[in-house]
C-alpha cells in the first residue's frame, strides 16, 4: 500500500465515515480542519483529501468499521509505516494480531506476521509489543533475522 492509495481509498470512503460517525458535513468539516466546500469535493469524488487530511481521518475515526476495514484494524500503524517507510518503533503494545494477521514465522519469542488486508509486515514480541513495521518483505524478514539472532 502506498501513500497516494491510502489517500485515494480513504478519499472514496469519506462519506461513509461520516455517516458511520453520525455527523453532518459542517460537523465533519470542523473536526477534520477542512472547509465544508472541500469535504463536500472529497465525497463526491471531485477532489482526493490530503495526506494530513486523511491522517487527521483515520485517527479521529479509526473505531469506525469503515477504517477498520480499509487497514484491517490497525489504521494508525499502516499510516505510521507509509509515513516513515518502515520504522524500529519504541516498544508499543499491539492486541497479538488473532484477526487481521497471518503468522510468517515465529523464532525466540518474535513473531513476524502480515496484515491481511493493508499487506504490511511487523514484528512483535511475546508479549505483543510491536518492534518494527515495514511494507517491504525483504527488509521485515532481514530485521527479523537480525532480532532473532541478537537475543
Amino acid at each position: 500500500m502506498t501513500r497516494d492509495e491510502i489517500i485515494s481509498k480513504v478519499s472514496e470512503k469519506m462519506r461513509l465515515i461520516r455517516t458511520e460517525a453520525g455527523y453532518t458535513q459542517d460537523k465533519m468539516a470542523e473536526i477534520i480542519g477542512l472547509s465544508k466546500k472541500t469535504l463536500v469535493q472529497i465525497e463526491k469524488g471531485r477532489v482526493d483529501a490530503g495526506w494530513s487530511t486523511v491522517v487527521a481521518v483515520c485517527a479521529l475515526f479509526r473505531e469506525t468499521e469503515t477504517v477498520r476495514f480499509l487497514f484491517g484494524n490497525e489504521p494508525l500503524e499502516v499510516l505510521e509505516t507509509i509515513a516513515r517507510e518502515g520504522i524500529d518503533y519504541r516498544r508499543e503494545k499491539t492486541m497479538g494480531g488473532k484477526i487481521w494477521w497471518k503468522e510468517i514465522d515465529r523464532k525466540n519469542g518474535l513473531l513476524l506476521q502480515q496484515n491481511v488486508i493493508s499487506q504490511h509486515y511487523r514484528i512483535i514480541d511475546e508479549d505483543h509489543f510491536r518492534i518494527y513495521s515495514s511494507f517491504d518483505e525483504s527488509s521485515s524478514k532481514e530485521r527479523f533475522s537480525e532480532l532473532v539472532l541478537g537475543k
